[in-house]
C-alpha cells in the first residue's frame, strides 16, 4: 500500500501536542526523528525524551490531502504561519522483507559464525548460529553484540556455565552453547526477549541446555563461570552488586553496551570484585572483561 508522509520540524516542547492533532487528523503512525544530529544514548528509565529540535513524522494514506491538516497546524500558536514541513510519497516496500535481504551471514573471532534463518549457512564446518532476532534486540551486526561474540569465541567454554544477562534475542548464549558451554541461563526483563530466545535455542538444538528466567523468577543461588551482560552503562552500574554475585570466584565477566567515554567509571565499579582487563574498542562503542577476585 503507498504512503504519504508529512514532516514537521519543531522541538521538544511541542512535538508532542503536534503529533496530537495529527492523529486526530487520521495519521496512521507518528515518529520523532533527531533534527540536528544529537543522538540521546542513554535516558532514564522511565523516561522518553525528545531532542531539543524534533522533527515530526506522520503517515498518512496515499490519498489523503495533506494541505488542510498543514494550515490547521499553521493556525496552532506552536507552529504558526512559518512551520517548515516537507510533504513526501512514500515508495511501497515490504519492509520486513527490506531487512531481511540486509541481514546476511556474519563471522565472528576464529569459528563462530551467526547465520539468519533464511540464508544459507556459508561454511558447514563452522560452528553457526541459526538466527532470527523476532522482537529481541540481538543480531550481531552491533558492535556491542560483535564485541561479544568475538570474546565468547576467544574462550574455551568446555563444560562451563554461562550466563547471559540481559538475553534479548539469546544471541549470546546461543552462541556460548554452540561454542561448547555445558549449559546456560538467560535473563531478561522483557517476556518478548525470553521467546525470542528459546525459539532460536531450539531452532539451533540447543534448548535442553538453556534455562530463561525473568529477574524476578531466576533461583536463588544463581551462578556461573562466565557472565556476559550486552546492556547499557546505567543498569551495568546500578546492577553491579547483582550481576557481580552470579559470577562464581575465578570466574569470567564481559560487560558491554559502552560508550568508550563510559569504560572508566564502569571498570572502576567492577573492579572492587575483578581484574579487570584492557578496554576493547568497535566504533564508538567498547567492551569491559576481568575475572572475579578469589579473596
Amino acid at each position: 500500500m503507498p504512503w504519504i508522509q508529512l514532516r514537521v520540524h519543531s522541538n521538544s516542547e511541542h512535538a508532542e501536542a503536534i503529533s496530537d492533532l495529527l492523529l486526530e487528523e487520521g495519521s496512521v503512525s507518528i515518529t520523532f526523528e533527531d533534527g540536528k544530529d544529537t543522538p540521546i544514548f542513554e535516558p532514564k528509565l522511565g523516561e522518553t525524551p525528545l531532542w531539543a529540535d524534533t522533527v515530526v513524522v506522520a503517515l498518512f494514506d496515499a490519498g489523503t490531502d495533506l494541505m488542510p491538516t498543514v494550515e490547521l497546524l499553521k493556525a496552532q500558536p506552536f507552529c504558526g504561519q512559518d512551520m517548515q514541513f516537507k510533504i513526501e510519497q512514500i515508495e511501497d516496500k515490504d519492509w520486513v522483507r527490506e531487512w531481511m535481504d540486509s541481514f546476511h551471514p556474519i563471522q565472528f573471532g576464529e569459528r563462530l559464525w551467526i547465520c539468519p534463518s533464511w540464508r544459507e549457512i556459508p561454511d558447514p564446518e563452522a560452528v553457526n548460529v541459526i538466527l532470527d532476532p523476532g522482537l529481541a534486540f540481538g543480531t550481531g551486526t552491533h558492535p556491542t553484540t560483535a564485541l561479544c561474540l568475538e570474546w565468547l569465541d576467544s574462550l574455551n567454554l568446555a563444560g562451563k556455565e554461562v550466563i547471559d544477562f540481559g538475553c534479548g534475542s539469546g544471541i549470546l548464549a546461543v552462541a556460548a552453547l554452540k561454542l561448547g558451554a555445558a549449559k546456560a541461563t538467560g535473563i531478561d526483563i522483557d517476556y518478548q526477549a525470553i521467546d525470542a530466545s528459546r525459539d532460536n535455542a531450539e531452532r539451533n538444538g540447543v534448548a535442553d541446555r538453556l534455562a530463561l528466567y525473568l529477574p524476578e523468577d531466576q533461583p536463588k543461588g544463581l551462578k556461573a563461570e562466565v557472565l556476559v551482560a550486552n546492556i547499557l552503562a546505567g543498569p551495568l552500574r546500578e546492577l553491579a552488586p547483582l550481576i557481580q554475585d552470579l559470577v562464581a570466584p575465578g570466574g569470567l565477566l564481559a560487560l558491554s553496551g559502552l560508550l568508550a567515554e563510559q569504560a572508566d567509571e564502569i571498570s572502576a565499579c567492577y573492579a572492587q570484585w575483578f581484574d579487570m582487563d584492557p578496554v576493547a574498542h568497535k566504533d564508538e562503542w567498547c567492551r569491559l572483561t576481568g575475572r572475579r577476585k578469589t579473596l
